[in-house]
């Protein structure tokens, strides 16, 4: 079993995403149910870009990303990275996002979903993401980390996008401890933190940052219930005195 999680910058301006965009998604997220996947929700909306994530069986992964591009193809303002997608890797563009991890099977399955957007931060958005990926990598009740930023540029069911030009990253990160989901949380924030002019946005918050700078955004899908962990890592992280 796989958690997915596809992003794409479908949005009419460079900044934001419209409350009809994000409707609209949400309206027919439940068509991916009738494919067959598990548990499906728009996870994160950070600055002017959208992620859906699924949990879906491994013989229907293709059929589920197929659908998913679908539901943003069709919902599209914008269409500039769903046109980066192509039959052939020679031809593939700045495209869509894409990350998968194994999930293991049972009832209680949980999922961190980050995903990233720049405002010309794109030299320095791979480091960003990857030191997540670094800091999930090994931790207790990790099941399954997602590939490392510009490795994986196919997408099953889908095409291909190129590697080395898409700048808006998606991690994902499958845990199957409940109180483990805020230790690697809060691992991975810190690691992405860490980095020059990065900084952690709350679901659906439109960019106000100057530019060279990369936004993240971090969600968690648990027992098909979506959370923003943003306001709860803000609210831990206040100094008390």
């Amino acid at each position: 079993m796989k958690v997915v999680a596809i992003g794409a910058d479908i949005s009419s301006n460079d900044v934001s995403v419209s409350d009809s965009l994000v409707e609209n998604i949400e309206r027919d997220i439940p068509k991916l149910l009738e494919l067959g996947a598990k548990k499906a929700a728009l996870t994160n909306i950070t600055g002017d870009d959208v992620v859906i994530t699924a949990f879906v069986e491994d013989d229907l992964l293709e059929t589920v990303n197929a659908g998913i591009v679908e539901i943003l193809r069709n919902n599209a303002e914008n269409f500039g990275d769903l046109d980066g997608i192509s039959n052939d890797p020679n031809n593939a563009g700045e495209g869509i996002s894409y990350a998968e991890a194994n999930l293991e099977e049972g009832f209680y399955q949980d999922a961190i979903v980050m995903a990233f957007d720049t405002y010309g931060g794109e030299s320095f958005v791979a480091k960003v993401a990857n030191s997540a990926i670094e800091a999930a990598s090994g931790m207790n009740a990790v099941t399954g980390v997602s590939d490392k930023i510009g490795t994986r540029t196919d997408i099953p069911g889908v095409g291909y996008v190129s590697g080395d030009d898409t700048d808006d990253p998606v991690v994902v990160v499958s845990v199957n401890e409940l109180e483990q989901i805020a230790v690697v949380a809060s691992a991975m924030i810190g690691a992405a933190l860490g980095n020059k002019n990065t900084y952690l946005v709350k679901r659906h918050t439109p960019c106000n940052v100057l530019p060279g700078s990369v936004l993240v955004s971090v969600t968690a899908l648990m027992n098909g219930n979506m959370i923003d962990l943003s306001i709860p890592f803000e609210n831990k992280t206040r100094i008390l005195g």
